[in-house]
């Protein structure tokens, strides 16, 4: 099963798998909208926070510029340039191994999501 996938630095990755985070931010808009692979990147290292695995499905519904009404649940200050992706339909799952790179990209794996 091929699946897109974006990695988010720790604590961040862990905050949008608990639905703590609902808009991801960054500094480039993108098209794509619908389900995307929560990888949490191997740095930095945070207690015991999850890296360098998937960790959670979620669905990207928007791409408009950030603004400060963003700023809750995008759990982040109002920066320059920032785009607010807000998402959808947080789901956890069966964590595994990923080896990320920069913007979204495919994985091949089988997903499990997990029942809350």
């Amino acid at each position: 099963m091929k699946a897109k996938a974006i990695c988010l630095k720790q604590p961040w990755a862990s905050m949008v798998a608990t639905g703590e985070k609902t808009i991801e931010t960054r500094v480039w808009k993108t098209n794509y909208r619908g389900d995307f692979l929560v990888v949490a990147s191997a740095n930095p290292k945070i207690g015991n926070l999850p890296t360098g695995q998937a960790i959670a499905i979620a669905t990207l519904v928007d791409c408009r510029p950030m603004t400060r009404k963003d700023e809750k649940a995008a759990c982040i200050k109002l920066y320059p340039n920032a785009w607010a992706w807000p998402l959808e339909n947080i789901r956890t799952i069966k964590p595994f191994k990923v080896k990320g790179t920069l913007g979204f990209f495919n994985v091949n794996h089988r997903v499990i999501v997990s029942k809350n």
